[in-house]
């Protein structure tokens, strides 16, 4: 008795466009906390340097929960959470293995790349909470508006992200080890550059939505969203 061929399911495969949004978020994540390392000065202002490209991880979050819907979006959000602890766990193991004798950049290696596990930890809770809160605003404002005033969702997501993000990572990356009014100045800086930045960068965001919308047929709204961020297939 000859077994029928089991069915192939086509219902996951996942369009070229959303693939690119999706490695534009996770190369954006992963060089931000890269280059992070190095301060720069912006308007009378000391930074890290990832904020030139952190910011563009909530706009494409934002197109994301936009145009596929927060569940995908959830979905992209853990994987750039695992991609960054790849990258990491890979940046590590190389450090700790010993340089051939005549290699002389061991120093300069740790001294950039390496990573104190309290800035690690304070950066891997910081994405996390401030993305799903992204996400969670944009997905929620776009049923409340109706899909109108896209600007609002983008702008009002970012502000909540972008606020919880720099508090989370200051308050544990600093706490304790910087004045308490250093502390305060340094969340509402980030806060507020990473804001403006994506404020600055709507008239793209508005682009690319429009684009994605036409070219993939979608404008989801998740009127029956499960929100929890652990349900990673709903």
């Amino acid at each position: 008795m000859t077994q029928k061929p089991e069915k192939i399911n086509t219902n996951t495969r996942y369009s070229l466009w959303f693939v690119v949004v999706v490695a534009v978020f996770i190369t954006s994540l992963i060089s931000a906390n890269i280059i992070s390392v190095k301060l720069i000065g912006v308007l009378g202002l000391v930074l890290p340097a990832g904020v030139i490209i952190f910011p563009v991880s909530y706009i494409t979050g934002d197109v994301l929960t936009e145009v596929y819907g927060y569940s995908e979006a959830r979905k992209v959000i853990w994987l750039g959470f695992l991609s960054n602890l790849l990258a990491v766990m890979a940046i590590w193991l190389v450090q700790i293995i010993p340089p051939v004798s005549f290699w002389d950049g061991q120093t300069a290696y740790e001294r950039i790349l390496g990573y104190a596990p309290r800035l690690l930890t304070a950066s891997f809770l910081a994405y996390l909470v401030g993305e799903f809160f992204n996400a969670y605003v944009m997905a929620k404002m776009k049923i409340a508006t109706k899909g109108r005033w896209l600007w609002t969702r983008t702008i009002a997501s970012t502000l909540v992200g972008q606020g919880v993000d720099s508090l989370v990572f200051i308050i544990l990356a600093f706490a304790g080890t910087i004045p308490t009014r250093a502390l305060v100045f340094a969340i509402i800086t980030q806060w507020l550059v990473k804001s403006a930045y994506e404020a600055a960068a709507t008239p793209v965001t508005y682009k690319v939505v429009g684009f994605l919308k036409r070219h993939e047929g979608l404008d989801v709204y998740d009127h029956d969203t499960h929100f929890n961020p652990l349900l990673i297939r709903r």
